[in-house]
């Protein structure tokens, strides 16, 4: 096991990670922020879905969901429609504009990856994106469905924006 000397540098390094976030933030179009562009990922990786599964997946509250979801709604990159088994309830999913908006930030966001990570090898880049996929899943990210302790390592295929 590592040594505390060790788990701090690590502390420091994932403190770091905040300015990689904020640049990465830079690279959104004015009218899609960060929790817009997190909305249209989940729905492209998880498909149609209840606002209280999105808030689950965003780890944030109601309200905030509810604003996120307004705004992109506003701009036409989703749709609401009310659920067959619970009227009360929406269901919400991504309209062709959405998929698109989705698309132009992947592209944004892996033009910027190549960019950054141009000296990088594929293979190093492999390696942080099983040890980043590892270290979610020792934290039980709700993102990616596995459970907190003993969960395994699972490669992520989709095509998304980083910056969730």
């Amino acid at each position: 096991m590592a040594g505390q000397a060790q788990f701090e540098e690590l502390a420091r390094q994932l403190s770091a990670v905040g300015a990689v976030k904020r640049d990465m933030g830079r690279i959104l179009p004015p009218d899609c922020p960060a929790g817009s562009a997190a909305v249209l990922t989940l729905l492209g990786r998880h498909g149609a879905m209840r606002m209280s599964r999105l808030a689950e997946l965003l780890s944030v509250d109601m309200s905030v969901t509810s604003r996120h979801v307004a705004h992109v709604a506003d701009r036409g990159w989703i749709e609401r429609s009310p659920d067959p088994a619970d009227k009360r309830s929406r269901i919400l999913r991504l309209t062709p504009a959405g998929a698109r908006q989705l698309e132009e930030l992947s592209l944004r966001t892996s033009r910027l990856l190549a960019e950054r990570l141009s000296d990088w090898t594929d293979d190093e880049v492999g390696q942080l994106i099983r040890l980043m996929t590892r270290l979610r899943a020792s934290f039980g990210d709700c993102r990616s469905g596995l459970p907190r302790q003993g969960a395994p390592v699972v490669e992520e295929t989709t095509r998304t924006p980083a910056h969730m």
